[in-house]
């Protein structure tokens, strides 16, 4: 069986390959990053939970037991306002 290719087919080939891709490519419009809640994990295992509607936060400090983490609760806004840190107090 012997196989040609005229240059008419082979560009139509090259058309269509090029319309898939590009149709392919796109993306959806909507924000991928969008939501409610954000999470940060530092290199010290340090968690900061965000509500970004409310501005209010917990933290967990440096994770060393498991089940030994003391969740520190904030609001954003307040905290700003008077520049103090939240820390938890040491009982």
């Amino acid at each position: 069986m012997k196989i040609t290719l005229d240059s008419k087919s082979l560009l139509l080939g090259f058309f269509g390959a090029a319309i898939m891709f590009t149709a392919i490519s796109f993306k959806n419009s909507q924000d991928q990053t969008g939501g409610r809640y954000r999470t940060e994990v530092n290199a010290t295992n340090m968690v900061v939970i965000v509500d970004s509607e409310t501005g209010n936060y917990i933290i967990a400090p440096e994770i060393k037991d498991i089940g030994k983490v003391q969740w520190v609760k904030g609001e954003f806004n307040k905290t700003f306002d008077t520049a103090i840190d939240n820390k938890k107090e040491p009982k």
